[in-house]
């Protein structure tokens, strides 16, 4: 289970970092099942396995917080017993994920509220948040018109749109990310997912930098959605991941090279505001 969700999160099989984080921590229920001869060797275990979790995706701060959480805690409790530290990990994995699972709930029902009816939006990648948001939103009777960006090179934004297609109350249009200065002048607002929030940078799913500038110099407002635990003050620093030049194109590059960098870096002051499960905060 530990080494499938390894490579799940390496080849980006999923594409909700809340969806990652909870897989994540999930994946550590294996050791439940291991046999181990003393508690220091089980929280070894624990440890070593949390960290190569951890390290299929650096970038992902609710992932490494979600595991951190877990593996922290218990290294910092003491154990009579391996089944007691194996009980105190079940209970911290169902606490943890518990956390992200409401968080990511709870800011989706605050965007949905926010949101005016018949705004027309523009999102880019994929964000189960701003999804969940919009199905919540027409559920209370709210439209919307959305332009939805492929998010290339592996056309993740296709995904959000099939998915957008089948919630009644959205009239859904894909389109490539460089039409995204063409279509945000019919928009009231761009709403996007975050993979993190850091010193005043929003990581997110590369192109996310360019939409936001173009929108702000088109005065259309930005706001990011998604769990509070995705906002990170200090001890966490953000490693980009360089992606497959075959992504980007399966036949050799002769003569040249090829860049595919997986985020981009946004200064929050392109930002209107971020929605969380603690609330709206205008930046």
């Amino acid at each position: 289970m530990i080494d499938e969700t390894v490579e799940e999160i390496q080849e980006m099989q999923t594409h909700s970092s809340s969806v990652v984080a909870v897989n994540a921590t999930r994946a550590l229920e294996e050791l439940l099942e291991r046999e181990f001869a003393t508690v220091e060797e089980y929280e070894r275990s624990l440890e070593r396995n949390g960290t190569v979790l951890r390290r299929a995706n650096p970038s992902h701060a609710s992932l490494q917080n979600a595991v951190r959480g877990v593996v922290e805690d218990i290294a910092e409790t003491d154990h009579d017993t391996v089944e007691a530290a194996k009980e105190h990990t079940a209970e911290r994995i169902d606490a943890v994920v518990a956390r992200v699972e409401s968080g990511k709930t709870l800011a989706a029902e605050a965007t949905a509220e926010y949101l005016e009816d018949g705004v027309t939006l523009l999102t880019h990648d994929y964000s189960s948040t701003v999804l969940e948001a919009l199905e919540v939103a027409t559920e209370a009777g709210k439209q919307f018109e959305v332009y939805v960006t492929e998010a290339r090179p592996r056309y993740i934004g296709r995904k959000t749109a099939r998915e957008l297609a089948t919630v009644e109350g959205v009239e859904t249009t894909i389109i490539t990310d460089s039409a995204h200065g063409y279509y945000l002048e019919e928009c009231d607002r761009v709403l996007v997912g975050m993979d993190c929030i850091v010193d005043e940078t929003l990581y997110n799913r590369v192109g996310t930098f360019p939409i936001a500038a173009t929108a702000a110099q088109l005065e259309v407002p930005v706001t990011v959605v998604g769990s509070a635990s995705k906002l990170v003050d200090d001890g966490f620093v953000f490693e980009n991941e360089f992606r497959s030049s075959t992504e980007v194109m399966l036949e050799p590059a002769e003569g040249f090279g090829v860049k595919n960098p997986a985020y981009d870096a946004t200064p929050v002051e392109l930002l209107e505001s971020v929605i969380t499960d603690e609330g709206r905060r205008e930046l």
